[in-house]
């Protein structure tokens, strides 16, 4: 169906013998409200009444056109000019070169106004521009002179009050507020009312018949120029529309914004004002003449009248979007912006940018789409609507306010047969719900929002997006959307959908199924590691301990977690998780770990229990290749704690193989001539045993280190088996042991060769301290005779202490005998020296 700006309706026509014709046939037209004035070619005037049309254009044959009054005008003439003055309801009737003014709806002659007599033409001032005055301005062309007067209207007299001269008689007329535009036989004028002041516009060569000079409004004028353009000239003079290329013999124009309609024999065309394009053709048979109403524009021939009213721009712009004409439909919006009020015009923009937004849409030009739709702020629910498999998501009581029942089938069709190209049209509804989530668009129906992107993501296996709108608080319909998941085994998401809603057991029973093999959900690999995450965030104790059981039995490593991972202010009492743990070793050996590693425990108790709980699994791995981590943990712990009972620890260990956790034991009690025993002949470990003497002796000096190895000597010269031992351990510490006290414990079997590279090591080392002493002796006594020879130059030096004389540094009189003097010769208090005499 073709773009309609105007609709046509037949509202009058005349029922006339034939050889009435000439005589009654309609001359011109005028028209306020409801109320038309038809003149005709026998002097006539008829008062017509319009249907009402405050429901809008009336039903055919349900309401008709009234005929009022006829008025007969004492002449033979035809009736040239009608125009209506409904500030003092006059109408202005011009026949027989006279101006007669007449009651609007007695048609009575106005007494008090006499005619106006050799009048060629007559225009009257727009009276809404009067306000609040008593009188309207007329404009009339005299017969006799060639000029142009100007008339003050009132109720019950009117009066010449102004005359402009012309150098040609005017052809056509037409009056805007102060502006008058003139047409003559060859040229166009432009003259100012107030200051009589005419200006040339541009010359013309149309016949009289085909001169046409209009009113546009606002102080512009519409104007048949030459090669059939029409002009729009303002009241300055100026053009600031392009001009209208429009048909040739044309007749009549007029104007209603924005369109301009001429009018020829057999046609009616309509012109858009803001493309200039040619939007509507309406045939008209013999038609003479046309009048500009406030809603479109009267057409009449001799013996119809035809109405063709504006339809309204909301329907116009929706027509044309739906036409696909695009563009022109943005350019009409923008055109008539300026003629609506500010609220009405910003609604009918977002209608207009969202129906453009489905010209995109069902093009497949998404992001286009997307942006059109977010700007004239759609409601989401009006696309979700759109797609078959997604209206589910919706609530009973929505109602789509678009006509879209055609386009609902072109993805019915799609959802049908081309799943690839409807997969692309799910893609941008994702996109566009994404975007208007969590603002106010969104926000009028998160629900139906949050459903439907659950449904999508679900659909187009988008596990990222899904698992993000779950997982944080969203307004998805549990009774919706458990079922969708459940149905595509989506059973992780499903957990993460619970617990989003605060359903925190539900959720983790969910997770506990897919661990256990009840349900198969690709889409999460390490749910377990999950669940262990959640309860160590859960806040509900309770929650957590229902499944502590189950999570310790499944991994007691990871499992522990939910107590050793909980945020600080929110642990659980120590006591109560170790009670628990009793069952389960090796999560309470983490734990314990975590309580004196991380919490910095200082509990006797906790030191004690992590020491028995390293020997208890140490003494279960032994049969195991590698038990390095457990025992190294063991004994560093030994090693470095401050807070654990020696004894108890001990009286654990005293029986078992565990040898150097005793000695370090004992070496704890300070008994390390026993511990070094346990280490040489119990573990056999001689590396062992001197590393032991070693680390003892850390902080303890020299001195304490030299008696531990001396110690351990004594043990290895106490067996003959280790007398290499003995060699070794004395060739590796030379500087430590004391020549004369080795040279007594050695056995007289040894021989001086077995000894030998002590010996000099040792000599070496003595000699070389010993050197080193005398050298350190030398170096002293040089600085001392160096500061002999400054303290021997300085007491043989004079200085003049005289009356007035100040310390350098706190500026007083030097005032004793015993002064202080730098080395640049500056004399001072011994006190503000830094030294006192003593």
């Amino acid at each position: 169906m073709a773009f309609r700006a105007f609709t046509q309706t037949h509202v009058y026509g005349k029922q006339a013998a034939p050889k009435e014709k000439d005589k009654s046939s309609i001359q011109c037209l005028e028209c306020y409200d409801r109320n038309v004035y038809v003149g005709t070619k026998d002097a006539t005037v008829q008062h017509l009444i319009l249907p009402s049309r405050e429901n809008g254009d009336p039903s055919p044959g349900l309401s008709k056109t009234r005929e009022g009054r006829t008025r007969k005008l004492g002449s033979s003439n035809q009736v040239a000019h009608l125009r209506a003055v409904p500030l003092f309801n006059h109408l202005m009737v011009l026949c027989d070169r006279s101006i007669t003014a007449l009651n609007m709806f007695s048609l009575e002659p106005v007494p008090t106004l006499k005619k106006i007599q050799h009048v060629s033409m007559f225009e009257v001032c727009d009276s809404s521009l009067a306000g609040k005055a008593a009188y309207v301005e007329m404009v009339t062309s005299t017969s006799r002179r060639k000029v142009i007067r100007i008339h003050v209207v009132g109720v019950d007299k009117w009066e010449v009050v102004k005359e402009v001269p012309l150098l040609q008689d005017p052809v056509a007329l037409a009056v805007d507020g102060t502006s008058l535009c003139v047409a003559t036989s060859d040229r166009y004028l432009l003259c100012d009312i107030q200051t009589g002041r005419t200006d040339e516009l541009f010359p013309h060569n149309h016949s009289r018949q085909h001169v046409i000079v209009t009113s546009v409004g606002r102080g512009e004028f519409l104007l048949n120029g030459p090669e059939s353009l029409g002009m729009f000239v303002m009241k300055t003079g100026i053009c600031q529309r392009p001009p209208l290329q429009w048909p040739q013999e044309v007749l009549a124009a007029g104007v209603c914004f924005p369109y301009i309609l001429t009018l020829q024999p057999q046609e009616l065309s309509v012109f858009s004002m803001v493309d200039q394009q040619r939007k509507q053709t309406v045939s008209l048979s013999d038609a003479k003449g046309l009048l500009s109403t406030s809603d479109g524009v009267l057409v009449f021939t001799e013996r119809d009248i035809f109405s063709l009213r504006l339809v309204p721009f909301e329907e116009q712009i929706q027509a044309l979007v739906m036409h696909e004409r695009v563009e022109e439909a943005l350019l009409l919006l923008d055109g008539v912006q300026c003629r609506r009020p500010l609220d009405s015009y910003k609604e009918l923009q977002k209608v207009i940018t969202c129906l453009v937004g489905f010209v995109h849409f069902y093009q497949q030009g998404f992001s286009e789409a997307r942006n059109l739709f977010i700007t004239g702020e759609l409601d989401p629910r009006e696309i979700i609507h759109l797609y078959p498999d997604m209206q589910s998501c919706l609530s009973e009581d929505f109602q789509s306010q678009l006509d879209q029942v055609n386009k609902d089938r072109d993805l019915q069709v799609l959802w049908q047969d081309d799943r690839n190209t409807f997969r692309h049209y799910l893609a941008f509804l994702g996109d566009l719900l994404r975007a208007v989530r969590g603002t106010e668009q969104g926000l009028q129906c998160i629900k139906e929002v949050d459903c439907a992107l659950l449904r999508l993501y679900v659909e187009l296996g988008d596990t990222e997006n899904l698992q993000q709108l779950v997982a944080f608080p969203n307004e998805c319909e549990l009774d919706h959307c458990v079922p969708v998941l459940e149905q595509h085994n989506r059973f992780f998401a499903l957990g993460s959908l619970y617990q989003s809603h605060g359903k925190q057991i539900n959720a983790i029973k969910t997770w506990v199924k897919i661990t256990d093999g009840f349900h198969k959900d690709p889409s999460c690999s390490d749910v377990y590691g999950h669940i262990v995450w959640t309860l160590s965030q859960l806040q509900d104790r309770d929650t957590v301990w229902k499944f502590a059981d189950w999570t310790l039995q499944q991994n007691q490593e990871i499992g522990v977690q939910i107590f050793s991972r909980r945020p600080p202010d929110d642990r659980f009492e120590t006591q109560d998780v170790l009670a628990f743990l009793e069952k389960y070793p090796l999560a309470l050996l983490l734990y314990l770990e975590f309580l004196i590693h991380n919490v910095n425990s200082e509990e006797e108790r906790h030191h004690n229990c992590l020491a028995l709980a390293y020997v208890t699994q140490t003494l279960q791995e032994e049969e195991e290749t590698d038990l390095r981590e457990t025992r190294g943990k063991l004994q560093q712990l030994l090693w470095e704690s401050k807070f654990y009972d020696v004894s108890t620890v001990y009286e654990r260990v005293k029986s078992t193989t565990l040898h150097i956790e005793k000695a370090i034991l004992l070496g704890r009690t300070g008994e390390h001539s026993e511990a070094l025993q346990v280490l040489v002949h119990q573990e056999q470990d001689l590396q062992a045993a001197e590393a032991y003497c070693c680390r003892v002796a850390q902080s303890r000096g020299s001195q304490f280190r030299q008696t531990l190895l001396l110690t351990l000597l004594q043990i290895y010269l106490c067996c003959k088996d280790l007398t290499s031992a003995a060699v070794d351990l004395l060739n590796n510490n030379p500087r430590v042991f004391a020549t004369e006290t080795v040279v007594q414990l050695l056995p007289d079997s040894w021989s001086v060769q077995l000894v030998s590279q002590f010996l000099v090591k040792t000599l070496r080392e003595t000699l070389h301290q010993r050197r080193m002493a005398m050298l350190q002796k030398a170096l002293g006594q040089a600085e001392l005779m160096r500061h002999k020879v400054i303290w021997m130059q300085a007491s043989h030096t004079k200085f003049r202490l005289g009356n007035g004389q100040k310390c350098e540094v706190c500026q007083k009189d030097l005032a004793e005998p015993q002064f202080a003097c730098s080395l640049k010769g500056e004399l001072m208090h011994t006190s503000c020296s830094g030294f006192s005499s003593s």
